[in-house]
């Protein structure tokens, strides 16, 4: 007991530091997470020797993705709107499914035919390698200002991308040992997970509005968020669903909809400060856990394998961003140029990917995982910084990540907020 408390205490006091440390030198506290992680693998310190190896059982385990990344989920995606959500889900739904299946067989086939490695390997890494990192998509997109919409549509399709990877990374794993693939059977599992994640999630909105009318304090109702949240992905789980995509749901309508919304601004200030605190701290569990999990060492005896690696998942990322996002609109609209490169950039994989790898059989786990850490470290200490930069400059103008609206039509809540631009230039501020 008295460990486990020292280690979230040296856990806390390593994030604080890496935030104070980011203001100085306007570098992101995660990337100085992940850096921080290395380090302590890299050397252990005996004093830190059980924060590493407790990060460590909770991967092996597989308990991460379920304690850290709901918050990060609930969090972000209560502040969606539906109509942001109706404008983007097509192309995102497109990219979390048909984009997640090109990839993983551009990423597998390049590797095994063109690369050389085994096609076991190839297929393995490429299922779980496809898709993209929610945490790391919610971080960025919390510093930088980038359209509604955008945000809406990477931060989507990391969300509903999970079960697709999953379920592609199920049968590859499954069709090793048994010598078959079974297509049907794949479809059927992804169908179920999808839905039973969508329909957990709606109960478990349903059920905690019920219980909400019988609470009349802050504190209470606060509290029922969180058992709302992991009440919905321990549900999920436990049937075999998305757990991800409960807890997502359950997000959308916690914040839009009348069967979840909260009647006093007081809990409704309570209940956001409440879970951007919670979210600060998965987030930075997330990139720790990142770095302390990585083997340094191993990764820079295969650093040529992995750089090859990074470079396929790249390329396969271009492959399956483009063609989808060139024929989809939003709101009538063709999607812009600059939309596409932001989303290109956004594919940065992580904790997702690494807690997939402990399912893999000791035989063949190895060569994958040292593939899989490499190019998630790779992904975001460089890609996070690149997009930074390219958001910043290219949508920098913008002060939210509100739609904008002058001042008369804002101030009537009464109608509706116009449709935001897709063109490539941001909105002007209006200087009157």
């Amino acid at each position: 007991m008295a460990q486990t408390v020292t280690v979230l205490a040296v856990f806390l006091l390593i994030s604080l530091f890496s935030v104070l440390v980011a203001r100085r030198t306007r570098t992101p506290y995660t990337t100085l997470l992940v850096l921080v992680g290395l380090l302590l693998s890299a050397v252990p310190l005996a004093g830190l020797a059980g924060l590493t190896g407790f990060f460590n059982h909770l991967a092996n385990e597989q308990l991460f993705v379920g304690l850290v990344l709901p918050p990060l989920l609930f969090e972000s995606i209560m502040s969606v709107k539906v109509s942001d959500f109706r404008a983007v889900y097509r192309p995102a739904l497109l990219m979390a499914t048909m984009g997640v299946l090109i990839s993983t067989l551009v990423v597998g086939v390049v590797l095994w035919r063109v690369v050389g490695f085994s096609p076991l390997v190839s297929f393995l890494f490429a299922a779980l390698i496809s898709p993209t990192d929610v945490a790391t998509v919610l971080e960025i997109f919390g510093r930088v200002n980038v359209p509604t919409k955008l945000a809406t549509l990477v931060e989507m399709e990391s969300v509903f991308n999970d079960p697709t990877g999953i379920a592609i990374f199920t049968v590859v794993l499954t069709t090793s040992a048994a010598a078959s693939l079974r297509p049907f059977q794949a479809a059927a599992d992804f169908t179920y997970i999808l839905t039973a994640g969508i329909l957990v999630g709606i109960g478990v909105a349903l059920a905690a509005r019920w219980v909400q009318r019988h609470i009349t304090d802050t504190v209470t109702q606060v509290v029922l968020t969180l058992v709302a949240v992991y009440g919905a992905y321990a549900l999920a789980y436990s049937i075999g669903a998305s757990g991800l995509i409960a807890v997502a749901v359950t997000g959308l309508l916690y914040g839009n909809t009348i069967p979840f919304s909260v009647e006093s601004k007081r809990v409704a200030a309570a209940t956001r400060d409440f879970w951007e605190i919670i979210a600060f701290v998965a987030n930075a569990a997330a990139f720790f856990f990142i770095g302390v999990s990585t083997d340094i060492f191993l990764l820079a005896s295969s650093l040529g394998a992995i750089l090859v690696a990074y470079g396929v998942v790249v390329m396969a990322r271009i492959t399956s961003v483009y063609p989808i996002l060139s024929i989809s609109k939003v709101e009538g609209s063709p999607i812009p140029s600059t939309w596409m490169n932001t989303a290109t950039l956004g594919g940065t994989r992580g904790a997702l990917a690494i807690a997939l790898v402990s399912a893999i059989p000791a035989a063949t786990r190895q060569p994958v995982a040292t593939l899989t850490f490499g190019v998630v470290v790779i992904s975001i200490l460089l890609q996070g910084p690149l997009l930074t930069r390219y958001t910043r400059r290219t949508f920098g103008r913008q002060e939210t990540l509100q739609d904008f609206a002058p001042p008369a039509m804002a101030e009537d809540e009464g109608d509706d907020p116009p449709a935001e631009p897709l063109s490539p230039d941001p909105p002007k501020r209006d200087e009157g």
